[in-house]
């Protein structure tokens, strides 16, 4: 639709923007973090908000996607462009492989054996030590470059990381508008129905679940070479929950609602680390306060909240009426 498309082209000119006042830095750094999420959250929504199909093991894909590239290019000597790429692939064909045999359960058994798979993958970040270098990190891995331009700067990696967001944003606009879209939103209600209306409920669930898992690769190359250290601790069951978090309060089944709750959650802890000990109780206080009071998430809260705060206009009858 055209309005969808003049939102998503103001929503990229602001991000375009925004690091413009901000000369790099320590804000510019945290906005790259809210690239990440915003894709990492988007990806685990189309799988659960869109889909109905819920996944704790998000984290294990972002972190083969970073191992991946981090691996082929300190210890092979691989292009990270091509890295990213082949990565990208092996993780896709990984996570289609494993999603017959996962996508077959349901309900907490889905989320046992997803937990599962992101358990096993970090075990084998830590133990495999003669690559990933184990607990102790892997380094050394270089930036990303386009002919003479490297992205070795906060502003640079901010454009680098939120071109690849926007490139993931558009692309899941149009695939949840999409008569692929229609039938994920079809599996979600109810997957019998879906069924019987002709749908490949199966496949479909394999199929965005194995898109979710592309896109976190994706993302977890970029990390990688951001940040040119990773280590298993970033992929750890953890940061699946958080994920899961950004999606809850940004707003189950909503694009938008995805950036906007990656943008709360990793901006919030760095605001609150001014309350150092007490941040994760207050942390937790205003989850459950969210969840309590806007249970559709921020997307459909806000306006909801604001249109029982702003007193409605007062219809007058017409003297004929």
């Amino acid at each position: 639709m055209k309005s969808d498309r003049i939102k998503f082209l103001v929503f990229a000119l602001v991000v375009l923007l925004i690091p413009l006042p901000l000369s790099g830095g320590y804000l510019t750094n945290v906005l790259i973090f809210v690239g990440i999420n915003s894709v990492l959250a988007l990806g685990l929504n189309l799988l659960l908000g869109y889909a109905g199909q819920i996944s704790l093991g998000q984290a294990a894909f972002f972190g083969l996607g970073a191992y991946g590239s981090g691996v082929l290019t300190t210890a092979y000597g691989l292009n990270p462009w091509l890295a990213m790429v082949v990565v990208a692939v092996c993780v896709a064909l990984f996570a289609f492989a494993i999603g017959f045999p996962v996508l077959r359960l349901k309900g907490h058994y889905l989320a046992m054996a997803t937990l599962g798979v992101g358990v096993i993958v970090n075990i084998a970040f830590n133990e495999t030590v003669e690559l990933t270098g184990g607990p102790s990190g892997l380094s050394g891995i270089p930036n990303l470059s386009i002919g003479s331009l490297t992205f070795d700067s906060d502003l640079k990696n901010y454009y680098l990381v939120w071109v690849f967001a926007l490139g993931m944003i558009l692309l899941s606009l149009n695939l949840v508008n999409s008569r692929f879209g229609r039938g994920l939103r079809a599996i979600h209600d109810s997957e019998v129905a879906a069924r019987v209306m002709g749908v490949n409920a199966r496949l479909m669930k394999v199929q965005v679940f194995t898109l979710s898992a592309f896109m976190s690769a994706i993302m977890g190359s970029l990390y990688c070479h951001v940040m040119t250290f990773i280590s298993p601790n970033s992929f750890g069951f953890h940061f699946s929950v958080e994920i899961l978090t950004m999606i809850v309060i940004g707003g189950l089944g909503s694009v938008y609602g995805s950036i906007l709750g990656a943008l709360l959650l990793t901006l919030l802890p760095e605001m609150l680390r001014t309350f150092q000990d007490y941040d994760i109780i207050v942390y937790g206080l205003l989850l459950i306060t969210m969840t309590i009071y806007l249970p559709g998430g921020l997307v459909e809260g806000i306006p909801a909240l604001l249109r029982r705060l702003v007193p409605a206009k007062k219809v007058t009858e017409g003297s004929d009426a």
